[in-house]
């Protein structure tokens, strides 16, 4: 295991990663899944939790800091208190999460470096951000439980690990490259590496497989994609083991309507939860990560529901008054993520309740100021969070300031 994780370690000295310009911080935010702070709330504290008090994250092999910096950005923006521990094998990539925090002024940041199997050491979270970790470790077991003995009563995990069908022609490639350039440093494998992809033939199914692009974005993306000496992928059924083997219930994935058989086919009665994921993954096959959130098992609970009506409704990545006015007028607006294709179909009349969303009412609220009644406000918003929530479009959370 030390050889792995020396090699692990090299790797991300000489090519940390995701590659970023701490500069760029001046211009754009970079966000995502998991640890976007609605989605914190929406799927760990189900919509409900209390910030006012502080949060204590863990990111839990943070690379160059896409998570900690969004979420830490992001507690800063609703005027709330973070604690966050970063914790990295890699130096080089902890140099420049520290410089790209540094140049947004965010503070409340501890960095460590070290390794996640230690997570413990360092405290207990309410939350705990591992994106594109565990699929490294050469025990992701070991990794899971040692995530979960760091976890604070009440608190959950937004994870991201890789999925098999989306990866296609990965694999061979990084067994054949392995098998090539054992021994050699990083920097030769990479030119030897990128020779022999250039010239792929056509037929290569990492040539023909539309959902990577990785390779060609940088040099780190590229040796991480292509050269890891240690990578795993997990289909639904294995990762939904893992977890129940290590203490560990998925609250839900980020954007549930990939892995909803339904939305592709009929489901036989036959087929258990976990059962109709794993094959709508085998039939979309497209999935190259799964993204989502995770709980204690003994404290087993799900996502935000609109059953609760004293929660707080958000759209993320939408403008209430455009869709608003998209769906008034009949029309059925286009998604496309995940290698999917999509359209939302929602009635008319639920128009002017998606433009009461503003991110501090309530659906109570949102019933009173659009005058639904509670029957017609339950059938209605149960068609909306069908439509908006399965697609990842709206979350809840109470974390803005009430005016």
């Amino acid at each position: 295991m030390g050889g792995a994780v020396s090699e692990i370690r090299a790797q991300y000295e000489a090519y940390p990663y995701p590659s970023r310009d701490p500069e760029e911080e001046r211009k754009r935010l970079v966000t995502g899944s998991p640890s976007h702070v609605l989605e914190v709330d929406h799927f760990v504290f189900q919509g409900a939790r209390d910030w006012s008090r502080p949060l204590r994250v863990l990111v839990a092999g943070g690379g160059t800091g896409d998570g900690l910096v969004q979420l830490a950005q992001q507690m800063a923006d609703a005027g709330r208190v973070a604690e966050i521990t970063y914790l990295d094998l890699s130096t080089a990539s902890r140099r420049i999460a520290e410089a790209r925090a540094r140049v947004r002024g965010l503070t409340g940041i501890r960095f460590v470096t070290g390794s996640l199997l230690d997570a413990a050491d360092h405290g207990r979270f309410d939350y705990i951000d591992c994106c594109g970790v565990l699929h490294h470790l050469p025990d992701p077991a070991a990794g899971f439980r040692a995530l979960l003995a760091a976890l604070a009563p009440g608190g959950g995990m937004g994870f991201m690990v890789y999925a098999p069908y989306g990866r296609s022609g990965v694999y061979p490639l990084q067994e054949a490259f392995g098998a090539l350039y054992e021994g050699l440093p990083p920097e030769a494998r990479l030119r030897a590496a990128k020779k022999i992809v250039a010239e792929l033939p056509e037929g290569h199914p990492f040539a023909r497989n539309p959902n990577l692009g990785d390779h060609k974005d940088s040099d780190a993306g590229f040796y991480d994609l292509l050269l890891h000496s240690q990578d795993r992928a997990f289909d639904v059924a294995a990762l939904v083991g893992m977890l129940e083997e290590t203490g560990w219930h998925l609250s839900g994935f980020t954007i549930p309507a990939l892995y909803d058989l339904a939305r592709i086919t009929d489901a036989p009665a036959h087929l258990g939860a976990v059962a109709r994921m794993a094959v709508a993954e085998k039939l979309r096959g497209t999935i190259k990560t799964h993204v989502g959130y995770a709980v204690r098992a003994l404290e087993a609970r799900g996502p935000a529901r609109g059953t609760n009506r004293a929660l707080v409704p958000h759209l993320k990545g939408l403008r209430a008054g455009d869709l608003a006015r998209a769906v008034a007028a009949g029309q059925s607006p286009g998604l496309g993520f995940g290698g999917m294709k999509a359209r939302l179909t929602l009635p008319r009349e639920a128009a002017r309740l998606i433009a009461a969303v503003d991110g501090r009412r309530t659906l109570h609220e949102i019933a009173r100021a659009t005058a639904t009644d509670p029957l017609a406000m339950g059938a209605l918003w149960a068609r909306i969070e069908r439509e908006l929530g399965d697609y990842g479009l709206m979350l809840y959370s109470s974390i803005p300031r009430r005016g």
